[in-house]
């Protein structure tokens, strides 16, 4: 039973139905800071009740709100400590806050309540991935595999962590799986597209970046990523004109996020737009002088 529908059912009144229905819709749409103040609404008016904190704090994460699904989720667990879908976004949370350790320890404790849950491995193959132990972080994607044969997202990042150990062709076949999947049952993911995309502009095939790029894009419009990378393929293709609105809009997205303003400069200058390339070449170093040096 899903979160929401469980936060259905235990939600009595009118009022109440309505926060909920309104949070869940724009979580439903990625509109996750609508969905925070509906959940807050709710928690306020008909009481904080485990399903709605719980859905709660995914929404704050979702939002880069990162301190408060902490909160949130440190009411919930003094609840009920053994809450494992809470403790599974305690430990993203905190990972997130850089707490690393921290974050190991909640997967641990998840598991130990729920040994054949493949999220909970999953989610220490990223950890893994992000701190580039390469091959312990495949290590985790197969034993989330071996639990969940159907997870896309298993076999996605099990893409990157092949690709980082230097085998570019499994890595492709892996996210080709991922693809199959995605296709099949879960429209709005985006991600593998994205990270097959960037892997064809590394090898060169600037045109498949591009379509799969654009499927990213159309899949999450709001992601800067799937932008920037469409982009970045339509500059390779010498398409400079056109690259222009994906490159401006990523920017517009998440000005913080230093590559789509370099190539936009670039583009800039190829188009003799001399000033735009230099205001934005000066936003990319501001930028990537701020940067963090893993983008979690």
């Amino acid at each position: 039973m899903t979160v929401f529908l469980l936060l259905a059912l235990l939600t009595s009144g009118q009022e109440c139905q309505d926060l909920v229905k309104h949070g869940r819709d724009a979580y439903d749409r990625r509109g996750y800071a609508d969905a925070t103040s509906a959940f807050e609404a709710a928690a306020a008016r008909c009481g904080a009740t485990g399903p709605l904190l719980l859905a709660l704090a995914q929404a704050q994460l979702l939002a880069q709100q990162v301190p408060a699904a902490l909160d949130t989720l440190d009411r919930l667990l003094a609840l009920n400590g053994h809450n494992v879908d809470a403790l599974k976004v305690q430990a993203r949370a905190l990972y997130l806050a850089g707490r690393d350790a921290d974050a190991e320890r909640a997967l641990a404790a998840a598991a130990a309540l729920a040994p054949t849950d493949d999220e909970i491995v999953y989610d220490r193959g990223r950890m893994y991935y992000q701190q580039r132990r390469y091959g312990d972080a495949a290590a985790q994607f197969q034993r989330a595999l071996a639990l969940n044969p159907r997870s896309h997202k298993a076999y996605d990042n099990l893409g990157l962590a092949s690709e980082a150990l230097g085998d570019v062709p499994q890595a492709v076949r892996y996210y080709l799986k991922a693809i199959e999947l995605a296709q099949r049952s879960h429209s709005q993911y985006d991600v593998v597209y994205a990270n097959l995309a960037d892997l064809m502009l590394k090898l060169g095939e600037y045109q498949k970046a591009f379509d799969l790029a654009a499927e990213a894009a159309e899949r999450n419009p709001d992601d800067a990523r799937n932008l920037f990378l469409t982009g970045k393929a339509l500059v390779k293709m010498e398409r400079l004109d056109i690259s222009l609105k994906w490159l401006e809009r990523a920017v517009a997205l998440d000005p913080s996020y230093p590559e789509p303003r370099y190539v936009l400069a670039q583009a800039y200058r190829r188009l003799g737009r001399a000033a735009d390339a230099e205001r934005e070449l000066k936003a990319f170093q501001e930028a990537r002088a701020r940067a963090p040096a893993v983008r979690r």
